[in-house]
């Protein structure tokens, strides 16, 4: 009983923060209530029993992608109108693809009410189960090649946004090294000489 509840408090919670991400006008608000959205779904994760899998989503998107974020949203000069003006072009589609997961939600969670009692749910783990072990087991042995072709994909994006942080385009400031090491003092100062002048 204890345990339905806090699932549906911190669903209750994680929902509000989704949100906050969606409706948030500043930028860094909304990032911050991601990084609440993620908080709250490693909470949903360690009640289901997964552990590994809450402490990776804390660690990873919570500790380093999200702050990644937050230092590139506050950071950029993000223009708030053209945002606006693109959430208003898309939010049809939006509207449509929030229809249809919340109709996959209702069906499972029907589904799920009309199935007997003991045919689905989480299993009770015996004493010294390590799901840790369990899932490395799983994707090292039988998910092996799409964990390799995950970790080829991700190589391949991390070379991509390399590649187009490092293109020209205008306005663009970059450092020029040779120029700032051949700098001498006499051409970055100048004395300049004037008579002084007497106060009023």
């Amino acid at each position: 009983m204890l345990h339905s509840i806090l699932f549906y408090v911190f669903a209750a919670i994680m929902f509000g923060a989704a949100l906050g991400v969606v409706f948030s006008r500043n930028p860094v608000h909304a990032v911050m209530f991601l990084v609440f959205t993620f908080f709250n779904a490693a909470i949903l994760w360690l009640l289901a029993e997964a552990e590994f899998l809450a402490i990776v989503l804390v660690l990873v998107y919570v500790g380093a992608v999200m702050v990644l974020f937050l230092f590139v949203v506050m950071m950029l000069e993000v223009d708030i109108e053209a945002a606006k003006r693109g959430l208003t072009r898309y939010a049809p589609l939006g509207i449509a693809l929030a229809l249809v997961m919340a109709i996959e939600l209702v069906n499972v969670i029907w589904l799920r009410a009309e199935m007997p009692v003991g045919s689905g749910g989480f299993a009770a783990t015996p004493d010294g189960y390590s799901n840790t072990k369990a899932l490395g087991a799983v994707l090292y042995t039988e998910h092996v090649f799409a964990f390799e072709i995950a970790a080829v994909i991700l190589l391949l994006a991390i070379i991509a946004a390399i590649t187009l942080t490092m293109r020209r385009r205008p306005g663009l400031k970059v450092q020029n090294i040779a120029q700032q090491v051949a700098v001498r003092a006499k051409d970055r100062i100048r004395v300049v000489k004037m008579d002084a002048e007497k106060k009023q």
